[in-house]
This record gives structure tokens, sequence and C-alpha cells, in this order.
């Protein structure tokens, strides 16, 4: 099996066959699809394999698969398998096009898909990659087999997070929006512990990567039981090569997911009736943070999703709460990463604060079962910690929110921290044995939540070293705009009450 050191280093090399051309965030548009290409030819080649194995001669087995493609896990035509495409020598961008385009002919599963990228495109009568890098990176991806004994599953989604760690980090808040590191992604999917038959959805879903781990953890408990009902996956995403890297990784991992592309908030995808939104067993996400949205989405909502009131401008991330939360059936459960300020905004301060209000609601709907602080410097848009929030419907412990302060639990890393499996497993195991332990969790009473003025912010209630909470940049420029909001509604209001007086 490739290592991961190896891995990187492989991707690096390739990264540096194509470096000058395009700018170092766009690399992975041009090598990822490629690095799913060659998967997809290399385990074609180890199906062909099989079953010459089984037949006794591999011309047959050509034969026998041109004549029925079921008898392979997807077929690729003789002309776009790799063999085929490192041997060719001359207009390479052209014949890479049409390789992926003839691909996606073939697997309807794959249209939008692997066929979006165009190798032969050009600006201004240039070239964006020329034939000669191309064939460069090429060369350079051959040097590794990607079969079904040579690398995991998880390849591209280990690449993409290499790539992106390496060189779209510089791209800002971009990168954040579709990539979950991959230690949080799998402390979610043993949070929210999928069963047999259950339904998860994903209304942001980047790249893929929460389902798939919600995939796995499912195949870690079961393995491949035919005799236990399998999982269904669901997901939408807005940005059109993010939902194609989605589609590529649940392709690779053989699962079945239904990827809509779209805007979630404002055109949701998972519908059962007019006015209704379909219902999941489970919701896990990574919304953007702070995300601005107008007013009018929240006002004109045709799914009465926004019961709980209307998030500010400022921030929407209790706006992807509710639209998560109507998404979910009486016995499902919700686990959300958002900005740590959400969780605590308004809270201490005179005067109201809407994200405060929304918090006020759930909580005394007895909604939030857990918040998880996370440690800071995870993410790749941002230097700030985050938190899990865990929703369900029907709580087993009534009254009580799990307050888990994981701020310290963490390893340093270059250029990112990470959450060592250890870790992961101390969280997991206080969430599902429900239990406070000194300078890592408490279990606390919605009362209490209320006298702390509807702060959830596990710092508040676990102290670690004796540090204090400190206002973040972000959250203090969210908060500022969430007060000229407020403040240009007050002056709206004021407005027509002096009208209405006659004084204007």
């Amino acid at each position: 099996m490739l290592d991961i050191k190896t891995l990187e280093n492989w991707l690096w090399e390739a990264a540096c066959k194509i470096r000058g051309e395009i700018e170092a965030p766009k690399y992975k548009d041009y090598i990822l699809p490629l690095i799913f290409l060659k998967r997809l030819s290399d385990v074609y080649d180890d199906e062909v394999s099989n079953l010459a194995a089984e037949y006794g001669d591999k011309k047959i087995v050509h034969q026998l698969i041109e004549e029925d493609h079921s008898l392979v896990w997807f077929f690729l035509p003789e002309k776009v398998r790799w063999n085929g495409i490192i041997k060719q020598s001359t207009r390479l961008g052209e014949y890479l096009t049409d390789a992926v385009r003839a691909i996606a002919r073939e697997n309807p599963k794959l249209q939008g898909v692997i066929d979006i990228v165009d190798f032969n495109a050009a600006t201004a009568g240039q070239r964006v990659i020329s034939d000669e890098k191309l064939k460069l990176l090429v060369d350079t991806l051959n040097k590794h087999r990607l079969g079904l004994k040579d690398v995991e599953p998880d390849i591209l989604g280990r690449a993409y997070e290499y790539l992106l760690r390496k060189f779209a980090e510089g791209s800002g808040q971009s990168a954040g929006e579709f990539y979950t590191p991959r230690e949080v992604a799998i402390l979610m999917s043993q949070i929210v512990d999928p069963k047999e038959g259950e339904e998860v959805y994903d209304p942001c879903l980047g790249s893929g990567g929460l389902i798939i781990k919600c995939y796995l953890r499912f195949k870690e408990k079961f393995g491949d039981n035919a005799k236990i009902k399998p999982l269904k996956f669901y997901g939408q995403e807005n940005v059109h090569s993010t939902y194609a890297m989605a589609k590529m990784n649940a392709f690779i991992h053989r699962m079945e997911a239904e990827i809509a592309l779209g805007d979630t908030m404002n055109r949701p995808a998972f519908t059962a009736s007019e006015g209704s939104l379909r219902k999941f067993d489970i919701v896990v996400a990574n919304p953007m943070w702070n995300q601005d949205f107008v007013q009018s989405t929240y006002e004109n909502d045709g799914f009465n999703r926004f019961v709980y009131g209307y998030p500010p401008s400022s921030s929407a991330d209790w706006g992807w709460i509710q639209h998560m939360f109507a998404s979910l059936k009486h016995q499902g459960r919700l686990a959300v990463v958002i900005d740590t300020g959400a969780i605590s905004r308004g809270s201490r301060n005179a005067g109201s604060n809407r994200e405060k209000s929304i918090r006020k609601a759930f909580l005394e709907n007895d909604l939030i079962e857990a918040v998880v602080l996370l440690p800071e410097n995870l993410f790749y848009n941002n230097t700030a910690p985050g938190v899990i929030v865990i929703l369900t419907k029907n709580k087993k412990h009534k009254s009580e929110v799990l307050i888990i302060n994981a701020s310290k639990l963490f390893e340093k890393g270059r250029p990112k921290n990470f959450l060592p499996e250890k870790s992961i497993k101390t969280i997991v195991d206080l969430f599902h044995k429900w239990k406070g332990e000194k300078g890592l969790s408490k279990i606390i009473t919605k009362e209490e939540v209320s006298a702390n003025d509807y702060n959830l912010s596990p710092s508040s209630y676990i102290s670690q070293n004796g540090g204090e909470e400190v206002l973040d940049l972000d959250d203090a420029i969210v908060q500022v705009k969430d007060a000229e909001e407020e403040r240009k509604l007050a002056d709206y209001k004021l407005k027509k009450v002096l009208e209405e007086l006659g004084f204007e």
C-alpha cells in the first residue's frame, strides 16, 4: 500500500511539473482528475486480471466485457485507459479532454464530473497548460499504481487534503468552504455513529468528506456484510468544481450517493413535497462560517425553516442550523461545525441579539445535546478553533447539555494542528458515555445556561490553565456588523414612528 509520505512526495513532484503555468491553488484542478482517471484505469486493469484468472485469457475477457459492460464495475474504452495515455506524445491536452469525455459518455454517473476540465483550454490564444507540461505531469503520475491492492479508496481525499494544505491555503476563505480536516470528519462520524439502513445528508457538501467518513465508519463496524442494510447518502453543493470532486470521491468509494448541484439555502434540492423538506436520520455539515445572506433569504423562505428566528445578515450559522434541523427526522441527530462566536455572541451584552434569541429558543425547546470546543488552527481557512454542536429532536438526557472543552487535545503539525487518534477517542467516549471529567467535560442544565445568558461556550464552563475567553477578530467583526444592522433597524422603526406622529 502507498503510504502517506510517499503519496505526499509524489504529489509534490507532480505539482512541481506544472509550476509557473498556473496559479498554485489551481494545481488540484488538474492533478486530481488525472489521479481519478489513473485510479479508474488501474482498477479496471485489476478487474480484467481477476476475470482472466477465471476465464484463462485476457483477450477473451476483453471481448466479453465489450459485449457485456456489467461484468466490470465501470467500462473504459481502450483508447482512454492509462496505457494509451502514457504513450501519447503529441496533442496531449486534446487527447486527455477527449478521454475524460469518452469516460463520461460510457458512465452516466460521471457526466458533469470527470469531463468538466478542459486540458486543452487556452486564454488569449495561449494554452493554460502546455502539452509539454502535461506530458511531464502524466509521466510523474505514472510512477505509482493506484489499483485495488495499491492504495486505500480514500486516495483522492488524501491527495486533495495534501494539495489544499500545500497550495490552496493562500486562496483564503474559499479553501475552508469545501474541506473539513480529516480528523474532524472522523470525530463527527463517530459522534453520529451511523446505524443500519440510515440516510445521511450534508446540505453544504464540499468535497464530500463528512458523508464519506460516515460511510467508512459504517464499514468499520459492519464490513461488507450483505445482510446489513446499507446507508444511503445525500448532499448538495453550490460550486461546480467542488460538486464534481464530491461525485468523484463518492464514485471511487463505491458509495450510493445522490448529490445535487445548487444553492441549498435558496433552492434546497431535497424536498418531500411543495413547502416541505425531505427528512434524514443523520445530518452532518461544515458550512462556511459567518456567511452573508440577505434577509429576504429568510423572510421569503417557502419551507418553514426559520421558525426560531432570522439570523443577522452578518452570520448565517444559525440559518444553516435551522435548515439542517428542519431536514432532520424525529429520532435523527445532527452534528455541525460552526464558528465559536455563534454559540456566545450577544450573551452578557445589553440589548437584543438575534443569534442569542435563536440559541435561547433551541435551548428552551431542549434541542441542543452537546457542544465540543475544538483546538485552534485546525482548519485551512481560519486559525480560530470552531465548535461542533450536536442537536437532536428527541434527547435521551432531558434538560441537560454536555459541554466538552477539547481545545488542548491537539498535536502540533505543519502547517496546521491536528487531533490525534487518542484525542478523538477521548471526545467520543465522553459523548457516548455522557460523563463529566474535570478539565475536559461538564454536564450542565438548561437552567445553568439560562443563568449564563445563553452562552454555550465550553471555555466559560470549563477553564484550562486559567485561560480566559478572548474575543476573536472575526467574531468582533461579526459583532460590529450585527450591531450596525440592529442600529439601522432601530433607526427605521424610529423614523416610521416619527412619521406617524407627524414630526417628519
